[in-house]
């Protein structure tokens, strides 16, 4: 794969999560942890309560510098500049932040305003992410957003205009979808999008309204065949247009590449901050996974109380931390050192196991020892991580 003769300087990152958990309404597809809320939202009880969890985590994670910050959701493209701008003032106050950070903050069409968009980038914002999901109102319909393909187009554009850095996403595997239409539907994002596109295969989540249309064969997605098809066409069609898978779901430029992902895939650390946010902190030698509660209104009320809102902070044993990096890192093209894997896990991969995935087609070595999921690997690499793991 192209993508993987790429040069990744090594550094010390350190991200930074931030969640807000509102949207204007809850995408029927959606399992992330996003509210709606009728009442106007206090905005500067939310910036006291995210500068009190700030604080908190840097006193159990002092003196790191922070790479990339991510401001995700819910929709944090509803939150006045001046809102983000004090959240980005907070994790400077208490952290070190590199010069070059990149700071990215979700946005969806049905939010950008041109204004607003350059409030984010006198704030601190230097990439955004839009939430564009489809380029055909039928589907925009159907996946239950609020914009038309014409108004996604015009806030790609203006995001254009206000960012160096912008990316966004579209799901594809959606219902009567065939490979030709996501191959020329690609090719209009690929026109439009500077450098990045994330791109995600539909899936029917527990708990959602697609699950209960799905069950009741109301909502029917591509078969099998189908759905390895459009991923063919997903990958064919960017690897065509210089911008190749650099993680299973997730396309780039060299060197345009998501740092803040990147901190996740590669097993560094990461604060979670915010309602439901996730972290993954080293304390005292050892890696600590980290979840807050998610309700906002509770964390609010716990943050208030405790100064945090963390309701789950468990050690990972060495095996934990080593199957974390191998299911995380092979997602990336650039696939791990399994040298890694050894020092975390206390024993290395199975020789065997290796070969025989070798053997079939799934995976690479290359020639300094690096493990690479191949391309015919990736549409089973569930199947690869727990074959290797086991």
């Amino acid at each position: 794969m192209a993508s993987a003769e790429r040069h990744y300087p090594k550094r010390a990152a350190f991200g930074v999560y931030v969640h807000w958990p509102f949207c204007l309404s809850k995408c029927p597809y959606c399992d992330f942890n996003s509210h709606v809320r009728h009442a106007p939202i206090d905005e500067e009880r939310f910036v006291r309560a995210f500068a009190r969890e700030i604080e908190t985590s840097a006193a159990r994670a002092p003196g790191r510098t922070v790479t990339s910050i991510f401001l995700g959701g819910g929709t944090p493209s509803l939150m006045q500049p001046q809102t983000v701008g004090a959240i980005l003032d907070s994790i400077g106050k208490h952290w070190r932040v590199a010069g070059n950070v990149e700071v990215t903050l979700e946005a969806n069409p049905t939010s950008v305003e041109a204004t607003r968009f350059r409030g984010y980038r006198t704030a601190g914002v230097n990439r955004v992410s839009l939430g564009v999901q489809a380029l055909d109102d039928a589907s925009l319909k159907a996946l239950g957003r609020l914009h038309s393909a014409r108004e996604a187009l015009d806030a790609v554009a203006i995001a254009r205009t206000a960012f160096d850095r912008y990316s966004f996403d579209l799901i594809y595997a959606r219902p009567d979808q065939t490979p030709q239409m996501w191959a020329d539907e690609l090719k209009l994002a690929i026109s439009e999008a500077a450098e990045h596109l994330s791109l995600y295969q539909l899936t029917i989540e527990e708990g959602t309204p697609f699950f209960g249309l799905h069950a009741a064969g109301k909502l029917k997605t591509p078969d099998e065949a189908v759905a390895r098809a459009l991923y063919d066409v997903t990958q064919e069609v960017c690897a065509h247009h210089g911008l190749p898978a650099y993680e299973i779901s997730n396309h780039a430029r060299s060197g345009a590449e998501c740092q803040h992902n990147l901190v996740y895939w590669r097993g560094d650390e990461y604060a979670g901050i915010g309602p439901g946010a996730h972290g993954r902190l080293d304390i005292d030698g050892t890696r600590h996974a980290i979840a807050t509660e998610k309700r906002p209104e509770a964390w609010l009320m716990r943050v208030e109380a405790n100064g945090h809102g963390v309701v789950t902070d468990d050690f990972l044993n060495s095996e934990e931390r080593a199957d974390e990096f191998l299911l995380m890192g092979l997602r990336l093209a650039e696939g791990i050192d399994p040298k890694r894997y050894a020092a975390l896990s206390g024993r290395a991969l199975d020789p065997s196991r290796i070969a025989v995935l070798r053997e079939e087609g799934a995976i690479i070595v290359d020639a300094d020892g690096r493990l690479r999921v191949t391309q015919a690997g990736f549409p089973v690499l569930d199947a690869v991580v727990a074959d290797l793991a086991a």
